[in-house]
């Protein structure tokens, strides 16, 4: 029960800050948007095609190109102003946001145009996500940290919750364009939001004589020679890989293997945004690497076995649940990781640490749902689903038997004092 009532605290703890509060909202309007734009794409995608593959083709573009493009962007939060990229990014995102929506209100769109604008929309993000996860610090003090990253994850996850069940609603009584265009807007409410934030350039010193390869590699050794961080990292790719396209894949499972319309595909993927906010919001504010590895690798497990069950059913009525549970585990897994990474990780490294850390949350999701997609035209979803849960399993088995080992690393490795 203490845990219960000191993480809403920690959190609006957090929101007390201006400058994080004003980011706050502007996020939360912008991932509204997103996951309409998801549920809409998927919608859209299964409606032109019926093919699990193009889902998974299409999660692919939204997704991967934060693996291509990620680290480049990740050494650009290091050097530049990191407001500015998080400012410039939201203008590029509002473009084929806008495209989608006039090409389906003019019935000129085709698969190949739809998938154009996702790797468009995809491409923006990569640059994005490091530059605006690594601005986090400079909002808050360092004692907040945690319950600032924790905040993030409530807003995604209520974002998660919201903005399907808008789209639902959208696609019901106006139709799928405009989830789109409710998309684009999100992006120009976030840029003016950014407008007012008002902190100090974020700019990070660099050498002159470095060049961007050379930091990217330097970014590279340094999760190799840190135990921790790379076993952190590991854990990651595992449930990205074989849990998280669960998200992405769920307009097929709502279609075959539930046999509903876009308003139980609203409440399946609402019920994973509800067991993701339960899962930051009972979280507390422990900031020490012990508490924070428990809940990483105990959400790793309640991850694989949820999607594993969640399998072998046909009652939408006992999925639910199950995903309530998988959406408890994206959670904690993205809090407890995100925050060991801040918290260890040396300010002029952070926004190459947290560009690998979007990548793997970002990208290995478009590589799983692109396998898992391709597989499950073959064997069904549920069977090629089943096996990513058992990837993630014994991925976790590994984890659990080094969990004391891991720990340790983080403990010999203090966490710089130069950030907020």
């Amino acid at each position: 029960m203490v845990r219960l009532i000191d993480g809403p605290r920690a959190l609006l703890l957090a929101l007390r800050n201006p400058n994080f509060s004003i980011y706050t909202v502007g996020n939360a309007v912008s991932l509204i948007g997103t996951w309409m734009h998801r549920l809409a794409a998927g919608w859209l995608t299964w409606e032109l095609t019926h093919s699990g593959t193009w889902l998974g083709l299409i999660a692919f573009a939204d997704l991967f190109p934060t693996v291509v493009i990620t680290p480049f962007a990740g050494a650009a939060a290091d050097r530049w102003d990191r407001v500015k990229v998080v400012q410039a990014t939201l203008l590029l995102s509002f473009l084929p946001s806008l495209l989608l929506f006039v090409l389906v209100v003019t019935d000129t769109i085709t698969i190949e145009l739809l998938l154009l604008s996702t790797l468009l929309l995809g491409a923006a993000a990569a640059f994005n996500v490091p530059a605006r996860l690594a601005l986090i610090p400079s909002l808050v003090p360092r004692t907040e940290l945690n319950a600032a990253v924790a905040v993030n994850s409530v807003v995604f996850n209520l974002a998660r919750f919201v903005g399907p069940w808008l789209a639902a609603l959208l696609i019901a009584t106006a139709g799928v364009d405009y989830a789109f265009l409710a998309n684009a807007l999100s992006f120009v409410v976030f840029w003016a939001a950014m407008l007012r934030v008002d902190v100090a350039s974020q700019k990070q010193a660099v050498a002159a004589s470095a060049g961007m390869w050379r930091e990217i590699a330097e970014g590279a050794r340094y999760v190799v020679q840190h135990r921790g961080i790379a076993a952190i990292l590991v854990l990651l790719a595992a449930t990205a890989l074989g849990g998280r396209p669960l998200v992405e894949l769920l307009p097929g499972f709502a279609s075959d293997v539930f046999q509903t319309d876009a308003s139980g595909l609203a409440a399946m993927t609402a019920a994973i945004g509800i067991g993701a906010m339960v899962g930051g919001l009972t979280l507390g504010v422990d900031s020490e690497p012990a508490p924070l590895m428990r809940r990483l690798i105990f959400a790793t497990v309640c991850l694989a076995l949820a999607s594993m069950v969640f399998t072998s059913t046909r009652a939408l009525w006992f999925a639910l649940p199950l995903l309530v549970i998988a959406g408890f585990g994206h959670a904690r897994i993205g809090i407890a990781a995100q925050t060991l990474i801040q918290l260890t990780t040396e300010e002029s490294k952070r926004g190459r640490m947290l560009a690998i850390y979007g990548m793997l949350f970002r990208g290995g999701p478009a590589v799983g749902a692109l396998i898992i997609g391709f597989a499950s035209d073959y064997i069904g979803l549920p069977w090629a689903l089943f096996a990513g849960g058992v990837l993630m399993f014994s991925v976790w088995i590994w984890a659990f038997a080094l969990r004391h080992r891991i720990t340790r690393s983080f403990v010999s490795s203090p966490p710089d004092e130069t950030s907020a």
